[in-house]
């Protein structure tokens, strides 16, 4: 765990009022009904890879323009998975019933119907983690000649591991159940990595369970569109102005494309509204023209794939680019309907995951700021599940905010932020409902304001974060690809 900021290191206090009243709540819905617009007129999405977010690009690129920034489009390729039509599960015998489910990530098409073939299980389950079933070839029987379904519990192995082994063992479709620990019994999601020949569907724990009570017969059904060389875009700005420390250079960012299930609004379309309001007031206050280090401001493309585009841009870079970036702010959904004020645990102090050096500092900034407004906030895991994290690998100190998203707010958190305990931060978070109405005003708001603040501070502060600290520099060749699937909102394993 890092030392807490040193009161010597922090940023001498800046005016950033000017920027703070300049970015309105009114501006950034102005953004956000105008992403719902583009949604709507595409399918109910703005994913990667789909004309609803070619056209968010479109849109963000020209307002930056407009306001004066030099935009760069960055073009890329990556793997696109997605449901054509929504899976479904149905067990069939003993008794018939619908039991929730969803496609995984580059599952393959099929409409199976055949015996469920427990592997290798683990009821109750031991360590989180822990459980074998399905990461060997030799777990799986021989299914015979007839359909078959290889029912698979999440564990030790990833997820498309366990799916690869069930196509070479000759299974028809497979259906992969939660582990069964605290925190690992809902509805399975997320992603196998590559694609596969077979339909893959996830379910809960106590489904997969049921499953696996006596001898049973199931329906699998999954209809998906899988392309490896799909396009997408990330959105660069820059001011073309030069500033007293043009070595350090503040990236400002937020993802900005949506699941393919809804429109994104608040995930995260709130975080892109936010900057973009941030970038035209930066400028329209004239506190770009006393700016001591640059800003540049960056839309990524792919987050939802696993923080694709951020993780793009950082190995695209030289390492003597590299070096040049002072810090980054992060903005991933800050207008949660049953909001929390987040903060990203530059120090560690909640669980040990600090940043790198730096990230206390920046962790602080916000800190402070919620704290003279007699605001509370919380600090979140620095866990690398936003954009964020390719920066804090290669050792860029970064921070941000965060109002919630899944998981469910706490009776403290309820007494803290106010809101509904028991009930998630965000219930539409990933669905079709994550639309204009699935907004908190008051969130966006405070954490809107917080964000302008962190921006203008970094920018305007002539001391800095930490004076003479160097970080090291991390070649781009030590970036593991192999991690990122970890890092972004669908899990592995």
């Amino acid at each position: 765990m890092s030392a807490p900021a040193d009161a010597k290191s922090k940023p001498k206090p800046v005016d950033t009022s000017k920027l703070t009243k300049a970015v309105t709540v009114n501006g950034q819905l102005k953004t956000l009904r105008q992403l719902q617009v583009i949604a709507n007129r595409n399918d109910g999405n703005r994913a990667s890879g789909l004309p609803g977010h070619e056209a968010s690009v479109a849109y963000i690129a020209a307002q930056l323009k407009k306001s004066g920034y030099k935009v760069t489009k960055q073009t890329f390729t990556f793997p696109f998975s997605r449901d054509l039509e929504p899976a479904t599960l149905t067990q069939l015998t003993p008794e018939e019933r619908t039991i929730e489910t969803q496609a995984m990530d580059y599952s393959g098409s099929g409409d199976v119907t055949g015996a469920v073939t427990p592997i290798n299980l683990v009821i109750p389950p031991g360590e989180a983690g822990s459980t074998p079933s399905g990461c060997e070839l030799g777990d799986f029987p021989d299914p015979g000649p007839d359909p078959a379904i290889a029912l698979i519990q999440r564990g030790f192995c990833t997820f498309g591991v366990k799916a690869a082994n069930a196509e070479t063992a000759g299974y028809d479709a497979a259906i992969i159940f939660n582990e069964g620990q605290e925190g690992r019994t809902e509805l399975l999601t997320g992603t196998l990595g590559e694609p596969v020949g077979i339909p893959v569907v996830g379910t809960s724990y106590e489904d997969g369970v049921a499953l696996a009570a006596a001898p049973s017969t199931a329906r699998v059904t999954a209809r998906t569109e899988v392309d490896l060389n799909r396009e997408t875009t990330n959105v660069i700005a820059d001011l073309p102005r030069k500033t007293k420390h043009q070595d350090q250079v503040v990236v400002v960012g937020a993802h900005l494309d949506s699941v393919a299930e809804g429109p994104g609004i608040n995930d995260n379309g709130s975080g892109s509204a936010n900057i973009l309001e941030i970038a035209k007031q930066y400028v329209k206050t004239g506190l770009a023209k006393k700016a001591q280090r640059p800003v540049r401001f960056a839309f990524w493309a792919a987050e939802e794939k696993g923080l694709l585009g951020s993780y793009h841009y950082v190995e695209t870079l030289s390492d003597a680019q590299r070096d040049k970036i002072y810090a980054n702010l992060n903005f991933d959904m800050i207008g949660s309907p049953n909001y929390a004020r987040f903060v990203y645990d530059g120090d560690g102090s909640s669980d040990g995951n600090s940043g790198p050096a730096g990230s206390a500092e920046i962790e602080d900034v916000f800190t402070s700021y919620f704290a003279k407004r007699k605001l509370a906030s919380a600090p979140t895991s620095f866990d690398g599940r936003s954009d964020y994290g390719p920066f804090i690998e290669v050792g860029i100190p970064a921070g941000g905010l965060f109002s919630g998203a899944e998981g469910i707010k706490t009776a403290e958190e309820a007494t803290l932020f106010g809101g509904t305990a028991g009930a998630a931060y965000d219930a539409c978070y990933h669905q079709a409902c994550d639309d204009i109405t699935n907004l908190s005003t008051k969130a966006i708001k405070e954490l809107g304001d917080a964000a302008a603040h962190s921006v203008g501070t970094l920018a305007l502060s002539k001391t800095g974060l930490y004076g003479d600290a160097k970080r090291k520099a991390v070649s781009a060749k030590k970036l593991g690809a192999a991690k990122r699937d970890a890092l972004g909102h669908a899990p592995t394993r």
